[in-house]
């Protein structure tokens, strides 16, 4: 029996999740990998037991497609006056920390975390932020991944919420959601009334003045049975000079 639990924290990549730029995949089976074989080394097909080799699949998708960290260069050219770093760049010791899980599952669809939200939750957990901390924010908008409108279903972090927790020592922080700002429509919709700064993805520009890493589409989090006291591992792939790399974040508790 293993003395740990790990929990996946990852949603599939699948057609069949419902966000706006979904993977493609095309699977090639094992007879089309036969014929594959041959032709790259002056064989035949039937060179191969059964006539049967190899299956491969070709995914055609976007650094933001399933689950992923976002790097500072994804929020803006650059980061606290220098160049921002790409998802290539960042320290790896950033990605494998104490994990700290708020709960705001019962927030309806496009509420608006703020700072107040976090401290009080702290102050239930009965636990103070450390330095470099991975935080999850749970919504169960991972429930919704093959329903429409499944990137409109999660509550969001405000700006100033997610300035507090980089000031607070955070680097990486995360949400089960499609995205970590509230719904795009809605902050669409505000900005229609009264257009301004500070309304269209606004937390994800909190990374011009401060560098952080976001986790977008979590999922699983209410899997995990305390607020704190486990570990996070979600490594991001090392695409060169690319603003996100998708990974497959596990929490791991002992």
């Amino acid at each position: 029996m293993s003395d740990f639990q790990i929990i996946d924290l990852s949603v599939p990549l699948s057609e069949k999740v419902k966000e706006p730029l979904p993977a493609k995949i095309d699977y090639s089976k094992h007879e089309q990998g036969a014929v594959q074989a041959a032709s790259m080394f002056g064989l035949e097909a039937n060179d191969f037991p059964e006539k049967k080799a190899w299956a491969v699949e070709t995914v055609t998708l976007n650094t933001h497609t399933g689950t992923h960290v976002d790097a500072p260069w994804h929020y803006w050219p650059t980061s606290e006056g220098k160049r921002a770093r790409t998802i290539d760049e960042m320290p790896l010791d950033w990605f494998y920390r104490p994990g700290v899980l708020f709960d705001f599952h019962d927030k309806e669809p496009g509420y608006e975390i703020t700072t107040n939200d976090l401290k009080q939750k702290l102050t239930e957990m009965d636990y103070s932020l450390k330095p470099y901390d991975i935080v999850l924010i749970r919504t169960d908008a991972d429930k919704k991944i093959y329903e429409e409108g499944y990137f409109n279903a999660h509550a969001g972090v405000s700006a100033d919420a997610t300035r507090w927790l980089i000031d607070s020592g955070i680097k990486v922080m995360g949400i089960d959601g499609w995205g970590w700002d509230i719904p795009f429509h809605l902050q669409a919709e505000e900005y229609k009334k009264e257009p301004r700064d500070g309304v269209l993805w606004a937390a994800h520009f909190v990374g011009e003045e401060k560098e952080y890493c976001q986790i977008e589409k979590l999922a699983n989090l209410d899997k995990i049975s305390k607020p704190y006291g486990f570990k996070v591992a979600v490594f991001p792939v090392k695409i060169e000079q690319a603003s996100a790399g998708w990974a497959r974040p596990v929490a791991i508790i002992e």
